[in-house]
Protein backbone atom coordinates (compact mmCIF):
# COMPACT_ATOMS: atom_id res chain seq x y z
CA UNK A 1 0.00 0.00 0.00
CA UNK A 2 1.79 3.21 -1.06
CA UNK A 3 1.29 7.14 0.08
CA UNK A 4 -2.11 7.12 -1.90
CA UNK A 5 -3.95 3.89 -1.06
CA UNK A 6 -3.54 5.20 2.67
CA UNK A 7 -4.48 8.62 2.13
CA UNK A 8 -7.43 7.06 0.63
CA UNK A 9 -8.39 4.89 2.87
CA UNK A 10 -7.99 7.41 5.52
CA UNK A 11 -10.62 9.72 3.65
CA UNK A 12 -13.14 6.29 4.09
CA UNK A 13 -12.18 5.89 7.23
CA UNK A 14 -12.85 9.80 8.14
CA UNK A 15 -16.35 9.45 6.79
CA UNK A 16 -14.71 12.50 4.20
CA UNK A 17 -14.46 13.35 1.04
CA UNK A 18 -11.55 13.88 -1.02
CA UNK A 19 -9.89 16.89 -2.33
CA UNK A 20 -6.90 16.94 -5.05
CA UNK A 21 -5.34 20.65 -6.41
CA UNK A 22 -3.80 20.35 -9.64
CA UNK A 23 -0.44 23.23 -9.58
CA UNK A 24 1.41 23.58 -12.91
CA UNK A 25 5.45 22.77 -12.14
CA UNK A 26 7.19 25.67 -12.65
CA UNK A 27 4.47 28.34 -12.72
CA UNK A 28 6.13 31.23 -10.28
CA UNK A 29 9.10 29.27 -10.42
CA UNK A 30 10.53 25.87 -9.34
CA UNK A 31 11.57 27.62 -6.55
CA UNK A 32 7.86 28.07 -4.93
CA UNK A 33 7.18 24.67 -5.86
CA UNK A 34 7.65 23.16 -2.29
CA UNK A 35 5.77 25.99 -0.51
CA UNK A 36 2.84 25.38 -2.15
CA UNK A 37 3.13 21.48 -1.88
CA UNK A 38 3.53 22.18 2.22
CA UNK A 39 0.94 25.13 1.56
CA UNK A 40 -1.48 22.53 0.56
CA UNK A 41 -0.50 19.64 2.96
CA UNK A 42 -1.54 21.83 6.01
CA UNK A 43 -4.84 22.80 4.49
CA UNK A 44 -5.66 19.10 4.44
CA UNK A 45 -5.58 18.16 0.48
CA UNK A 46 -5.83 14.76 0.25
CA UNK A 47 -2.96 14.39 -2.60
CA UNK A 48 -1.33 17.13 -5.01
CA UNK A 49 -1.76 16.49 -9.15
CA UNK A 50 1.77 18.61 -10.33
CA UNK A 51 1.37 19.31 -13.92
CA UNK A 52 4.23 18.64 -16.12
CA UNK A 53 4.54 21.50 -18.79
CA UNK A 54 4.05 20.48 -22.31
CA UNK A 55 3.74 22.30 -25.16
CA UNK A 56 0.51 20.50 -27.16
CA UNK A 57 -1.92 20.17 -23.87
CA UNK A 58 -4.70 18.59 -25.45
CA UNK A 59 -6.69 18.24 -22.71
CA UNK A 60 -6.37 21.93 -20.78
CA UNK A 61 -8.09 24.71 -21.00
CA UNK A 62 -6.60 28.27 -21.07
CA UNK A 63 -5.85 29.06 -17.93
CA UNK A 64 -3.50 26.22 -17.13
CA UNK A 65 -2.32 26.61 -20.92
CA UNK A 66 -0.97 29.87 -19.66
CA UNK A 67 0.63 28.49 -16.59
CA UNK A 68 2.51 25.96 -18.54
CA UNK A 69 3.85 28.56 -21.11
CA UNK A 70 5.11 30.77 -18.07
CA UNK A 71 6.42 27.46 -16.85
CA UNK A 72 8.20 26.87 -20.12
CA UNK A 73 9.62 30.67 -20.50
CA UNK A 74 10.56 30.01 -17.21
CA UNK A 75 13.22 27.16 -17.94
CA UNK A 76 11.16 24.26 -16.22
CA UNK A 77 11.98 20.36 -17.69
CA UNK A 78 10.86 17.44 -16.38
CA UNK A 79 14.70 16.88 -15.53
CA UNK A 80 14.74 19.99 -13.10
CA UNK A 81 11.26 19.40 -11.50
CA UNK A 82 12.35 15.65 -10.70
CA UNK A 83 15.37 17.51 -8.84
CA UNK A 84 13.38 20.23 -7.10
CA UNK A 85 10.83 17.48 -5.69
CA UNK A 86 13.98 15.19 -4.71
CA UNK A 87 15.33 18.26 -2.84
CA UNK A 88 12.48 18.26 -0.06
CA UNK A 89 10.07 14.98 -0.77
CA UNK A 90 11.73 14.06 2.91
CA UNK A 91 10.07 16.90 4.38
CA UNK A 92 5.99 15.94 3.15
CA UNK A 93 3.95 12.95 3.60
CA UNK A 94 1.09 13.91 0.81
CA UNK A 95 1.31 11.66 -2.16
CA UNK A 96 2.22 13.21 -5.04
CA UNK A 97 0.62 12.78 -8.91
CA UNK A 98 2.46 13.55 -11.71
CA UNK A 99 0.04 14.62 -14.38
CA UNK A 100 1.52 14.37 -17.79
CA UNK A 101 1.31 13.52 -21.87
CA UNK A 102 3.22 11.00 -23.47
CA UNK A 103 5.19 12.77 -25.64
CA UNK A 104 7.68 14.22 -22.62
CA UNK A 105 7.97 10.52 -21.08
CA UNK A 106 9.39 9.45 -24.21
CA UNK A 107 11.42 11.84 -25.19
CA UNK A 108 13.04 11.70 -21.04
CA UNK A 109 12.93 7.90 -21.01
CA UNK A 110 9.99 6.05 -20.10
CA UNK A 111 12.78 3.73 -18.28
CA UNK A 112 14.54 6.51 -16.56
CA UNK A 113 11.16 8.37 -15.86
CA UNK A 114 9.32 5.62 -13.81
CA UNK A 115 12.87 5.14 -11.92
CA UNK A 116 13.18 8.32 -11.01
CA UNK A 117 9.64 8.82 -10.25
CA UNK A 118 9.93 5.85 -7.63
CA UNK A 119 13.44 7.41 -6.12
CA UNK A 120 11.58 11.00 -5.83
CA UNK A 121 8.47 9.33 -4.55
CA UNK A 122 5.78 9.88 -6.87
CA UNK A 123 3.14 8.19 -5.97
CA UNK A 124 0.81 8.18 -9.03
CA UNK A 125 0.84 9.40 -13.05
CA UNK A 126 -2.31 10.57 -14.56
CA UNK A 127 -1.89 10.42 -18.74
CA UNK A 128 -5.15 12.14 -20.34
CA UNK A 129 -3.40 10.63 -23.75
CA UNK A 130 -2.67 7.14 -23.30
CA UNK A 131 -5.92 5.05 -23.52
CA UNK A 132 -5.65 1.78 -22.22
CA UNK A 133 -5.30 -0.40 -25.24
CA UNK A 134 -1.53 1.40 -25.47
CA UNK A 135 -0.86 0.94 -21.28
CA UNK A 136 1.50 -1.81 -22.22
CA UNK A 137 4.31 1.17 -23.34
CA UNK A 138 4.08 1.93 -19.45
CA UNK A 139 2.23 0.59 -17.15
CA UNK A 140 4.33 -2.97 -16.22
CA UNK A 141 6.91 -0.30 -15.36
CA UNK A 142 4.74 1.72 -13.29
CA UNK A 143 3.30 -1.25 -11.48
CA UNK A 144 6.57 -2.89 -10.61
CA UNK A 145 7.85 -0.08 -9.27
CA UNK A 146 4.49 0.63 -7.30
CA UNK A 147 3.43 4.05 -9.24
CA UNK A 148 -0.51 4.11 -9.66
CA UNK A 149 -1.95 4.64 -13.30
CA UNK A 150 -4.97 6.94 -12.71
CA UNK A 151 -7.70 6.46 -15.54
CA UNK A 152 -10.08 8.60 -16.88
CA UNK A 153 -13.76 7.83 -18.22
CA UNK A 154 -15.15 10.62 -19.72
CA UNK A 155 -19.12 11.49 -20.01
CA UNK A 156 -18.97 9.36 -23.20
CA UNK A 157 -17.81 6.02 -22.22
CA UNK A 158 -19.97 3.26 -21.86
CA UNK A 159 -21.07 0.89 -19.05
CA UNK A 160 -18.45 -1.93 -19.93
CA UNK A 161 -15.48 0.30 -20.63
CA UNK A 162 -15.99 1.90 -17.35
CA UNK A 163 -16.49 -1.70 -16.09
CA UNK A 164 -12.68 -2.82 -17.61
CA UNK A 165 -10.99 0.85 -16.61
CA UNK A 166 -12.20 0.79 -13.21
CA UNK A 167 -11.17 -2.91 -12.47
CA UNK A 168 -7.63 -1.45 -13.19
CA UNK A 169 -5.10 -0.57 -10.62
CA UNK A 170 -5.75 0.55 -6.72
CA UNK A 171 -5.69 4.38 -7.31
CA UNK A 172 -9.24 6.27 -8.01
CA UNK A 173 -10.55 6.74 -10.96
CA UNK A 174 -10.82 10.22 -12.14
CA UNK A 175 -14.75 11.01 -13.91
CA UNK A 176 -14.52 14.07 -16.52
CA UNK A 177 -17.41 15.75 -16.16
CA UNK A 178 -17.29 17.90 -19.19
CA UNK A 179 -17.01 17.08 -22.72
CA UNK A 180 -14.36 19.13 -23.59
CA UNK A 181 -11.19 20.77 -22.03
CA UNK A 182 -10.49 22.15 -18.53
CA UNK A 183 -11.42 25.50 -17.07
CA UNK A 184 -14.00 27.06 -14.46
CA UNK A 185 -17.34 27.01 -15.18
CA UNK A 186 -20.65 28.57 -14.11
CA UNK A 187 -23.05 25.26 -14.14
CA UNK A 188 -22.87 21.55 -15.23
CA UNK A 189 -25.27 19.45 -17.44
CA UNK A 190 -28.24 18.01 -16.17
CA UNK A 191 -27.26 14.48 -16.61
CA UNK A 192 -24.00 14.87 -14.76
CA UNK A 193 -25.77 13.59 -11.55
CA UNK A 194 -27.03 10.31 -13.22
CA UNK A 195 -23.28 10.06 -15.16
CA UNK A 196 -21.70 10.49 -11.68
CA UNK A 197 -24.13 7.88 -10.21
CA UNK A 198 -23.59 5.42 -13.04
CA UNK A 199 -19.73 5.78 -12.83
CA UNK A 200 -19.96 5.44 -8.81
CA UNK A 201 -21.90 2.00 -9.08
CA UNK A 202 -20.20 0.43 -11.84
CA UNK A 203 -16.30 1.06 -9.95
CA UNK A 204 -14.87 -0.63 -7.43
CA UNK A 205 -12.61 2.45 -7.01
CA UNK A 206 -13.29 5.51 -5.20
CA UNK A 207 -14.52 8.12 -7.85
CA UNK A 208 -13.59 12.10 -8.38
CA UNK A 209 -14.92 14.20 -10.18
CA UNK A 210 -12.71 17.07 -12.10
CA UNK A 211 -12.63 19.34 -14.79
CA UNK A 212 -14.96 22.92 -14.71
CA UNK A 213 -15.15 22.47 -10.51
CA UNK A 214 -14.14 26.02 -9.30
CA UNK A 215 -16.53 27.04 -6.16
CA UNK A 216 -18.02 25.58 -2.92
CA UNK A 217 -20.90 25.12 -4.11
CA UNK A 218 -19.59 22.96 -7.18
CA UNK A 219 -17.91 20.74 -4.48
CA UNK A 220 -20.73 20.55 -2.27
CA UNK A 221 -22.57 19.27 -5.67
CA UNK A 222 -20.18 16.90 -7.36
CA UNK A 223 -19.32 15.62 -3.42
CA UNK A 224 -23.07 13.90 -3.25
CA UNK A 225 -22.72 11.82 -5.92
CA UNK A 226 -18.54 10.61 -5.45
CA UNK A 227 -16.01 10.29 -3.37
CA UNK A 228 -14.23 13.50 -4.29
CA UNK A 229 -12.67 16.34 -6.21
CA UNK A 230 -9.90 17.32 -8.49
CA UNK A 231 -9.53 21.17 -8.80
CA UNK A 232 -7.18 22.31 -11.40
CA UNK A 233 -8.04 25.58 -12.97
CA UNK A 234 -9.14 27.94 -9.90
CA UNK A 235 -6.11 26.66 -7.53
CA UNK A 236 -3.79 27.40 -10.01
CA UNK A 237 -5.62 31.03 -11.00
CA UNK A 238 -6.00 31.65 -7.08
CA UNK A 239 -2.14 31.15 -6.70
CA UNK A 240 -1.27 33.40 -9.84
CA UNK A 241 -3.80 35.63 -7.66
CA UNK A 242 -2.13 35.21 -4.37
CA UNK A 243 -5.34 34.23 -3.07
CA UNK A 244 -4.61 31.41 -0.86
CA UNK A 245 -7.31 31.91 1.46
CA UNK A 246 -9.69 30.58 -1.10
CA UNK A 247 -7.83 27.57 -1.84
CA UNK A 248 -8.12 26.92 1.57
CA UNK A 249 -11.68 27.61 1.31
CA UNK A 250 -12.17 24.99 -1.54
CA UNK A 251 -10.16 22.34 0.42
CA UNK A 252 -11.94 23.11 3.45
CA UNK A 253 -15.42 23.10 1.69
CA UNK A 254 -14.67 19.13 0.59
CA UNK A 255 -13.57 18.07 3.76
CA UNK A 256 -16.43 19.52 5.71
CA UNK A 257 -19.18 17.49 4.07
CA UNK A 258 -20.70 14.80 5.52
CA UNK A 259 -21.04 10.97 4.48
Amino acid sequence: MNRLEKALQNVKLGHEKAFVPYIMAGDGGLDVLESRIRFLEECGATAIEIGIPFSDPVADGPVIQQAGIRALKAGTTVKKIIETIESFRSKVNIPLIFMTYMNPILAYGKEAFIADCKRIGIDGLILPDLPIEEEETIEPLAKIAGIEIIRLVTLNSSDERIKTISNKGNGFLYAVTVNGITGARQGFHVELHKHLQRVKDLSPLPVFAGFGISTPEHIKEMTQFCDGVIVGSKIVDLFEQKDEARIKELIQTAKSVSV
